[in-house]
């Protein structure tokens, strides 16, 4: 039987590298895990994950920064669009206290019985805090964060689309969405899977914006990985949805920590498969003390270390 457990992690186009650290370290408290570099194409551009405490699959957000080559993105319809990641349902006051302090503008909101909290990263990108009981993720409590606030994980993707139905169709037949969807305005939601938490989507009908961006470039969404656990079921997944007649799906990646097929949904988002295999996982190359010290190359890359980093923006100690 095929299935998905549930999210894997969200994959950004931002703006600055260091930036982009200070963020998701000093102000949202997470976790810096790996320091490394994009695989595709010829021009060297940082790889950065943050996680919560454990680096659970399920709370991994990854960045890839273009401010420094130049290349800006879109943000539009039919395109993954909010980053939507679960906090203490007690925390938000502590959120938008916080954010306001380091001069992030947020507003609280609630949508689907839940209170939420939209802000945004330096680039643009759309996050929201979506207050959750229950949720057994531990939290990163380093850069001032207590456990009692501190971010869970990844809730969910926000995508936003011209046409729902197909999207709907897209999950319930294909991709293993629950049957139970929830409508409230212009979105729908649903579950992907089987995990509890970090697995839900949310579309937002979207005929308004501009058609988004799918390739890389500053300030857009570039993709949602889903964790298919095991290789063998990975493979079984990719087959049912080339057999649904998506064909268009990617050869296997190798990504050190993990291996991936790439899919796009018929609202545009672009889907991973991932699965951290037995090789793999985030301290195959450092041990679990010293995740994000160093900067990690994959072997083929390491003949060129001074190369590609003389091409990279310095990044100071995140703490």
């Amino acid at each position: 039987m095929t299935y998905i457990v549930g999210s894997h992690h969200v994959t950004l186009s931002v703006g600055k590298a260091q930036e982009d650290v200070d963020f998701h370290t000093k102000v949202l408290g997470l976790r810096f895990i790996k320091k490394t570099v994009l695989y595709d194409g010829n021009e060297p551009v940082y790889h950065l994950y943050y996680s919560n405490a454990a680096g659970d699959p399920s709370s991994v957000i990854t960045t890839f920064p273009w401010a420094n080559a130049g290349i800006y993105g879109v943000r539009g319809t039919n395109q993954a669009r909010e980053v939507f990641l679960s906090v203490p349902a007690g925390s938000l006051d502590f959120w938008a206290k916080r954010l306001t302090e380091y001069g992030v503008e947020n507003t609280p909101v609630e949508v689907f019985g839940q209170r939420r909290l939209n802000f945004a990263h330096p680039s643009g990108i759309e996050y929201v805090f979506v207050g959750n009981e229950g949720d057994p993720r531990v939290g990163y409590t380093g850069n001032g964060v207590s456990s009692e606030n501190a971010i869970h994980g990844i809730h969910g993707v926000g995508i936003h689309v011209y046409d729902q139905d197909r999207s709907v169709e897209f999950g319930t037949e294909v991709f293993f969405a629950g049957s139970e969807l929830a409508e409230e305005g212009d979105k729908v939601r649903f579950q992907v899977g089987d995990a509890a938490f970090g697995n839900w989507v949310e579309l937002t009908g979207d005929r308004k914006d501009p058609q988004g961006t799918w390739r890389y470039g500053a300030g857009a969404y570039h993709h949602f990985a889903w964790n298919l656990d095991t290789l063998e079921n990975q493979s079984e997944v990719k087959f049912d949805i080339e057999g649904a007649g998506y064909t268009d799906i990617s050869e296997l990646k190798d990504r050190t920590y993990f291996k991936s097929h790439y899919v796009r949904m018929p609202g545009g988002a672009l889907f991973e498969l991932a699965v951290t295999h037995n090789e793999g996982g985030w301290d195959c190359d450092e041990s679990p003390e010293e995740l994000g010290r160093a900067f990690m190359l994959p072997p083929q890359f390491e003949s060129e270390r001074d190369s590609i980093m003389s091409r990279l923006e310095p990044l100071r100690d995140e703490e």
